[in-house]
């Protein structure tokens, strides 16, 4: 693990780093707990260890005897250990791998987005405090761009240019897979930058607070527009993919450029829980078949 750890320091980011190393704790923790040890040779590990370490992480509790960890908390921290093995194995530390027969299994969700009339609810409502009005605004811009917090935070005017169209661009790396993107930057989109363009009093192009403070202001936001979701910032790169894009129309292949998807199906999840566009979409293929149905008519009149 430390191996692990050294050599993808300069590959990996921060954060995913950090988990690794969350992960790293837990094993540590369940060695000394259940094994009574502080390590263990690579060769001792099978699939016994394996369930045995996820029936740890499933029963472990905080100091006030609360469960941790619901399932894709489990099998995330599993993936991640999976990982570490596979190295093992590529390194040829061992010859055996002991996640073979072990199956991941995540639960799916639908990812929670906003729907047209949230989003005009939050955009109509002016807030008096100013700490308010500008996470407001900041996550109105995610909706209308799709781009994620920490792509919001290291947003400069020197990542926004003139596009294919002379229209108004961003140029950008995500930060999660440094896949480039490029987006087309929608009038409500523009109106929050100019908003914010003479205010210096903050760095990069809009006044972001921290994730946690930013979550923290987005669900006193939520409770006074009325809307009964757990809404964090992450909501608006999922209401930007489903209401603005997959709703009116985008193509999905757009839409995935547009989100820095290095696959379809990752953007494919948004793409299911579009009922209104499904409904749409059956509504005109009904017209098409009833066009069609009077087109024949109106031929066998005619031979007739």
């Amino acid at each position: 693990m430390s191996y692990h750890n050294e050599h993808m320091i300069a590959i990996l980011k921060q954060g995913t780093l950090k988990n690794y190393s969350t992960t790293e704790t837990y094993l540590n923790k369940f060695l000394a707990q259940e094994r009574k040890v502080s390590d263990i040779y690579l060769k001792q590990l099978n699939y016994r260890f394996i369930c045995d370490f996820e029936h740890y992480l499933r029963n472990y509790k905080n100091r006030k005897k609360q469960l941790m960890m619901a399932n894709n908390g489990v099998m995330k921290h599993l993936e991640r250990f999976k990982k570490m093995i596979n190295l093992a194995v590529k390194l040829e530390w061992i010859p055996k791998n002991p996640f073979q027969q072990f199956q991941l299994k995540f639960d799916k969700f639908d990812r929670l987005y906003l729907t047209e009339r949230e989003l005009e609810l939050i955009e109509h409502t002016v807030f008096k405090q100013n700490r308010l009005e500008q996470v407001k605004d900041c996550f109105l811009f995610s909706c209308y761009t799709g781009l994620s917090y920490v792509d919001v935070k290291e947003l400069t005017v020197h990542k926004i240019t003139k596009g294919i169209d002379h229209q108004n661009w961003i140029f950008t790396k995500r930060e999660k897979t440094n896949e480039l993107v490029k987006i087309p930057i929608l009038p409500k989109a523009w109106d929050i930058l100019e908003k914010y363009k003479a205010d210096k009093n903050f760095q990069g192009v809009l006044p972001l607070s921290s994730n946690q403070k930013t979550n923290s202001y987005l669900k006193e936001i939520a409770k006074d527009c009325g809307i009964q979701k757990n809404i964090t910032f992450h909501v608006a790169r999922h209401t930007f993919a489903t209401t603005i894009m997959l709703s009116n129309g985008v193509p999905i292949e757009t839409a995935s450029k547009l989100l820095g998807h290095t696959k379809l199906s990752t953007t494919q999840i948004y793409a299911r829980v579009v009922e209104t566009k499904i409904s749409e979409d059956i509504s005109n293929l009904l017209l098409r078949f009833k066009k069609k149905e009077v087109k024949k008519r109106a031929k066998k009149y005619q031979k007739s």
